[in-house]
């Protein structure tokens, strides 16, 4: 049995909930925000008055395992409606710079060229100084979306510079150091 599957979700007051055949859709009161999660193999959904309620269909282990998975994912969407999802990433190094132009970010990190990355629909992205906001409603896209920006120029651990997420720490490695003209060939 899944303990997370077993779990009740209370639906906020602010917050839409409909079960239409397979799809679940979440959407805000005034219906800015709106989200659809396809329900997966093996997995049914009820509402009763202010909770969601998930339960299995047959007793197989794809079908249990859906059931957890599912109810995350509802969790997840349900969040997202009520309050974005936001992560932040930081940049350091010689020239680097960030802005929005027309719909795509353009990253100055290092390269002999600037960096386009067209900005998703869903997504906001905002810069500042030395850093990336990335906000959304889907925990899936903004974690994708800070991932892709990421991998353009992954933090050296060397010299400390590149793109890394607020608060990751990554750990500075020493080098290499010059030795005196006692070794070996001098």
């Amino acid at each position: 049995m899944s303990k997370i599957g077993k779990k009740l979700i209370t639906i906020p007051e602010d917050i839409i909930v409909k079960i239409e055949g397979d799809i679940l859709k979440v959407s805000s009161r005034d219906g800015k925000k709106n989200l659809e999660l396809d329900l997966l193999l093996g997995v049914e959904a009820k509402i009763n008055e202010t909770e969601l309620v998930f339960n299995i269909k047959n007793k197989d282990i794809q079908s249990r395992a859906n059931w957890g998975t599912m109810r995350a994912l509802a969790q997840n969407a349900i969040l997202g409606v009520k309050d974005d999802f936001k992560k932040i990433l930081e940049f350091k190094g010689v020239g680097f710079k960030a802005n929005i132009e027309g719909g795509s970010l353009i990253l100055n990190i290092g390269f002999s060229h600037p960096v386009n990355f067209k900005i998703p629909e869903g997504i906001t992205i905002t810069t500042d100084k030395s850093t990336i906001t990335i906000v959304g409603i889907s925990k899936y896209l903004v974690g994708q979306v800070a991932s892709t920006i990421r991998a353009f120029k992954k933090p050296n651990p060397y010299r400390g510079t590149g793109i890394k997420y607020k608060g990751e720490v990554i750990r500075k490695k020493a080098g290499k150091t010059a030795t005196s003209g006692t070794g070996v060939g001098s």
